[in-house]
């Protein structure tokens, strides 16, 4: 947001230092052509020709053949390409005076080598210049052969002989056939060793043969080493089947046929090799065992917890009736987390998991809770049109709100199976032990172990959700103040889904409802609305990316000076967004303990009548609510827009406040922007909203999660009641030009405006400083 004439004023108490630790890339990637002079055989002479010309374009095109071919450009003792008719002293001569096209000779002639009485003089020798065996190395790409012409040309450019340039062109063809043998010689060695290994196989299988007819013993003569050789691997893909099949048979809650072909395979919509489809089934199916019998087992395995009633995990049951562990062991130096909630949720099963297997409207349906999420990869769609049995690999960055945790990233697979008519099941589990033995890389600072929901229909149109959350992380990289929030479970827990869930499915179900709530102010249309929700849920999608920097949202690491060790300030340039006005933004986001409840903070930082304690943009008096768009049955979740009661200047005549609040079980939001009033006249009345330029800021209210004593700010262990986290982020556009520097005044502006706002909301609300 842009604050005008107002940021001039750095009043404010408390100078805080800023630290960013978001890692910084400048994407640079380096091409190291430097080339190993050992690679060339010394005593090479002559070589086999390629077989084709194509041979040779083909390799020029292959971006990994020419880029290991292009060895030993600066290297010495290469032979010529092959023989001239003058003999083996001339060859050599000229091999002597080319020196690969990197070692040449200074004043060096053709004449100096063709008498041969005269011994050729010693030289002095030269190494190419960088630029010239770039020139040569582009002419070589386009032509290895060029003709007298050419050869003059370059020498001419560059510099150098036309024999210098010949034999260069000479050698580096000698280069590359040398490495293509070599490549050739390696696939020769891997074939010889398959056969070899064939061959042993097929003589073991020689040892025990056994007749076609009768299936008994058979003489050696009776049946060929082909046919032989086909029984044995025919045996293998048998046994592979059958397992495949059994677990098929699980996987899809009936006995299956491997024999019936109009089942085919099991799988048929994955790309995976069958070793690794078996693997990722075989642990999809003790996942959703496992997330069944956490979600209907009650005491000893769960327990009420004494602060707020929540279910959790009693870890030592958890262990004595889970073994083995789905996914080994817990790493070194992590800790678990595990909740269970029930709640009852307006929509039904079918599109409740046809939402959790869609990648795009499950991240729509937990906005504030995913920063990113795509599906890598379909293993099984389900079976006759539905979602039963669909398996696939997923990837997602999961957050919450607020600078000083780090968001999660998890690579894990999704399971969905029909129990029942109208009962569901959906699992996630991580999948870092199978792609470990493969080598591929994995996220270390969590992992999910069997989470997810089991969906009941209801008669009256609800379902009955039950949610198992079960993880575990490193604690190290999460800040002091938030290790109670998540070691409780309400950070990533389950009733954090449950909660945001009921919420999202009430606004949907309001929204498409024909007739809109009374309290609705009426002036704005159908249209208007849906416009209007659509730039809201815009600008609250970019305040939860400003406050938790992910892979999607990547922004520069800002070092400054004179900041709190909390807070956490970024910038990025915006160029050609027509969401957001063009220039530099900067993004600043801390978040702090206060000793009031979530509820009180919450109405405390809405209520427009109140809002010129803390926000400068409403002048010094209270703000007026023109449009309120309700989004569930509570009032505090709506959108709407705000008109400061009397204006400074025309510009700020001219500027409202669009506001989204939203609040449930699990914590609290209030994100809010300042617009034209134009431009929401235009989208008041159904027009686009995707060119109205925001920056919005707010604050994220969650409980502390203590329960009565935990760890002070900063990590100093301290009894204190049992309070509120807040976090608070601006947006501001400090630079209207993309190419501008970042000023130490834009930084002090930014640090005394965040400071100023959390002092101003601790005396408004009694908190001390």
């Amino acid at each position: 947001m842009s604050f005008g004439g107002f940021l001039e004023n750095k009043s404010g108490g408390g100078g805080a230092r800023i630290v960013a630790d978001i890692p910084y890339s400048n994407g640079i990637n380096h091409n190291n052509n430097s080339i190993n002079n050992d690679t060339m055989p010394s005593g090479a002479i002559s070589h086999p020709r390629l077989a084709t010309p194509t041979l040779v374009k083909s390799m020029f095109n292959s971006p990994g053949l020419s880029l290991a071919l292009q060895t030993n450009i600066d290297g010495q003792g290469d032979v010529n390409e092959n023989f001239e008719t003058n003999g083996l002293r001339r060859n050599r001569e000229e091999e002597h005076e080319s020196r690969s096209g990197s070692d040449n000779m200074d004043g060096a002639s053709g004449d100096d080598f063709d008498a041969a009485d005269n011994p050729p003089r010693k030289k002095r020798y030269h190494r190419h210049t960088p630029q010239q065996i770039q020139e040569l190395e582009t002419l070589f790409k386009e032509c290895p052969h060029p003709d007298e012409k050419q050869r003059l040309e370059l020498s001419k450019r560059l510099c150098l002989e036309t024999r210098q340039v010949k034999f260069w062109f000479q050698n580096r063809r000698t280069q590359m056939k040398t490495q293509l043998e070599r490549h050739e010689n390696s696939l020769l060695r891997q074939e010889n060793d398959k056969l070899r290994a064939e061959n042993m196989s097929m003589r073991e299988a020689m040892r025990n043969p056994i007749c076609s007819n009768c299936g008994g013993p058979a003489i050696i003569g009776e049946i060929s080493l082909e046919e032989q050789h086909i029984r044995i691997e025919n045996a293998r893909l048998k046994d592979e089947l059958d397992r495949v099949c059994a677990l098929a048979g699980k996987f899809l809650g009936r006995p299956i046929s491997c024999l019936t072909s109009s089942i085919g395979p099991p799988l048929p919509n994955s790309s995976l090799e069958l070793v690794e489809r078996s693997m990722f089934l075989e642990l999809a199916l003790a996942a959703m065992e496992e997330l069944v019998k956490m979600a209907q087992t009650g005491d000893p395995l769960w327990i009420r917890s004494l602060e707020g009633g929540r279910e959790i995990l009693n870890h030592e049951e958890y262990t004595r009736i889970m073994v083995p562990p789905c996914i080994g062991l817990r790493p070194n130096g992590f800790v678990s987390e595990a909740s269970r909630e029930t709640g009852m949720v307006i929509i039904n099963s079918l599109a409740l998991v046809e939402t959790l297997m869609d990648s795009n409207r499950w991240s729509d349906m937990f906005p504030c809770m995913i920063a990113r999420t795509s599906t890598t990869e379909v293993i099984s769609s389900g079976i006759n049109g539905t979602r039963n049995g669909a398996l696939q690999l997923m990837h997602a960055e999961l957050q919450v709100l607020s600078p000083l945790v780090p968001v999660r990233e998890v690579n894990f697979l999704r399971f969905c199976k029909q129990h029942a008519e109208g009962v569901w099941a959906v699992v996630d589990v991580s999948i870092d032990t199978i792609r470990e033995t493969s080598g591929a890389p994995t996220f270390l600072n969590c992992r999910r172990l069997p989470s997810g929901c089991v969906v009941q229909d209801m008669p009256n149109g609800y379902s009955k959700v039950t949610w198992v959350e079960h993880a575990e992380y490193d604690e190290s990289q999460v800040h002091q103040l938030y290790r109670p929030l998540l070691r409780s479970g309400m950070g990533f827990g389950a009733q954090r889904w449950v909660a945001t869930l009921q919420r999202q499915c009430e606004c949907l179900a309001i929204l498409m409802s024909s007739a809109a709530p009374s309290r609705e102010h009426s002036a704005i249309t159908s249209g208007g609305r849906r416009s209007m929700l659509k730039l809201a849920q815009r600008m609250t999608n970019n305040f939860c990316a400003g406050v938790c920097a992910s892979t999607v949202h990547k922004w520069n690491k800002l070092n400054a000076g004179n900041f709190g060790e909390d807070v956490r300030v970024m910038t990025r340039k915006s160029v050609d967004d027509p969401g957001e006005p063009p220039g530099i933004v900067l993004s600043a986001a801390t978040s702090v303990w206060l000793p009031v409840s979530p509820h009180r903070l919450f109405n405390f930082l809405r209520d427009e009548r109140l809002r010129s304690e803390w926000d400068i943009l409403s002048n010094g008096g209270p703000m007026q609510e023109m449009t309120h768009i309700a989004k569930g049955q509570d009032h505090a979740n709506c959108v709407s827009l705000l008109r400061a009661g009397q204006a400074m200047n025309a510009n700020q005549s001219s500027m409202l406040i669009l506001q989204e609040t939203c609040t449930d079980a699990s914590g609290s939001l209030v994100v809010y922007a300042p617009v034209d009033i134009p431009a929401m006249h235009v989208v008041m009345n159904g027009g686009d909203s995707a060119y109205v330029a925001l920056l919005p800021s707010g604050f994220a209210v969650v409980p502390d999660g203590s329960g009565g004593c935990g760890e002070g700010h900063g990590g100093a262990s301290q009894q204190r009641m049992s309070g509120s986290l807040l976090t608070v982020a601006f947006q501001i556009l400090v630079n209207s030009l993309p190419t501008a520097k970042l000023t130490v005044e834009s930084v002090e502006t930014v640090n005394n405006l965040i400071s100023c706002t959390v002092q101003k909301i601790k005396a408004a609300l009694q908190c001390g400083s």
